[in-house]
């Protein structure tokens, strides 16, 4: 009776591929799983603790554009006053004073910084200038810049990034800001 001495040459070449390959597509699940459902690991996509009430707005007072930036968000947070008869125009974006607006451009999807000298949201690529409520003011955009809905909790606050609003139409103007000094772009 013959005994077989192991594994054969092929046998062992042929497991090695088959299980790197059972690897590489974990791999690949795993990296898609995180991919489609950004919300699985509480960053981006999902609802995000920004921090105290009173804490937030002190924050924002000490501020000189008056802009608390968020990464992990991806958005601004404003101390959120608006003009006599405008009070309901965000609903849910507005509580507690405070207004989270998204950092992205309407128009393209720049990212839109604050710009020191005028106080606004001024987007580098194309030139849309925001007021520091979001609200359109000049340039391609077809809308203002879109908000997160805030939810408060006792004495800390939220944003839920994975509900935007979509911004305001042009010609909203709740806090009639006009520019601190010369634009950036």
């Amino acid at each position: 009776m013959a005994r077989k001495r192991g594994m054969s040459r092929r046998d062992f070449f042929r497991n090695t591929w088959l299980g790197a390959f059972g690897l590489y597509l974990g791999g690949f699940a795993g990296a898609s799983l995180g991919f489609l459902w950004p919300s699985l690991r509480g960053g981006f996509g999902s609802k995000i603790a920004l921090g105290d009430i009173e804490v937030l707005k002190e924050q924002i007072a000490a501020e000189p554009s008056g802009l608390l930036y968020f990464p992990n968000a991806r958005s601004y947070l404003i101390s959120y006053s608006p003009t006599r008869g405008n009070e309901e125009i965000y609903g849910k974006a507005s509580v507690e004073g405070l207004l989270a607006i998204y950092q992205k451009c309407a128009h393209l999807g720049c990212r839109v910084p604050s710009c020191a000298t005028s106080q606004w949201l001024e987007c580098p690529c194309h030139g849309s200038r925001y007021n520091k409520a979001g609200e359109y003011q000049f340039g391609p955009a077809p809308r203002g810049l879109d908000h997160f809905p805030l939810a408060a909790d006792g004495a800390s606050i939220s944003v839920d990034t994975a509900a935007r609003i979509p911004g305001p139409p042009r010609g909203t103007d709740t806090i009639s800001q006009s520019p601190a000094g010369p634009h950036c772009h």
